[in-house]
C-alpha cells in the first residue's frame, strides 16, 4: 500500500497525473504499477487500477489475475471495480475513500446514480436499435466450439 500512496503522490508532484496509484502483487511481490494518466495520454479510461492491470496481465501473459491483489491508493470508482471484477482480482485493499475523492473533484456518485436509472432515463441516452441483426454475433459465440471462455 506504502507504494501505491507513493506513486500517487508523486504523480501529483511530477505534473504527469491525477492523485492516483495502484499497484498489482502476486505471490507477496509486485507484478505490475499503475498512476493515473487520463490527462497525460488524453485516455479517460487510463486510471490507475486499469494501468496496472494492463500492465499485470500483459507481463503474466493472461487476461485473468484471480492470484493477484491489488493495492490502489483510493477506493476504486465503478469503472476500475468493473475491470478488477473482470480480471478476477482475489482481493483489493485501498487507502482514501469514494468520499474523500469527491472533496477534491472526483466524484463518481452520479455514475452509481445513473447506474439506477432506466435507459431511457439516464443523461446520456441510451438507445437500443438493430437487436436481431446484433445476435447474430452472440449465435456464433454460442456455437463456437474452441471459444476461450472469461
Amino acid at each position: 500500500m506504502a507504494r501505491a500512496i507513493r506513486l500517487s503522490l508523486d504523480n501529483v508532484l511530477s505534473g504527469k497525473g491525477g492523485p492516483f496509484g495502484a499497484v498489482i502483487v502476486k505471490d507477496g511481490s509486485i507484478v505490475a504499477e499503475g498512476v493515473n494518466r487520463v490527462t497525460s495520454h488524453n485516455d479517460p479510461t487510463a486510471h490507475a487500477e486499469v494501468v496496472a492491470i494492463r500492465d499485470a496481465c500483459a507481463k503474466l501473459g493472461t487476461f485473468t489475475l484471480n492470484d493477484c491483489e491489488i493495492y490502489t491508493s483510493c477506493e476504486p470508482c465503478p469503472m476500475c471495480l468493473g475491470a478488477i471484477y473482470w480480471a478476477h482480482v482475489a482481493r483489493v485493499y485501498f487507502g482514501n475513500v469514494a468520499t474523500d475523492a469527491s472533496q477534491i473533484g472526483f466524484d463518481d456518485s452520479f455514475i452509481y446514480r445513473e447506474f439506477a436509472q432506466p435507459r431511457s432515463a439516464r443523461r446520456i441516452p441510451m438507445i437500443q436499435m438493430m437487436h436481431e441483426e446484433a445476435l447474430a454475433a452472440f449465435q456464433a459465440w454460442r456455437e463456437k466450439p474452441n471459444k476461450i471462455a472469461y
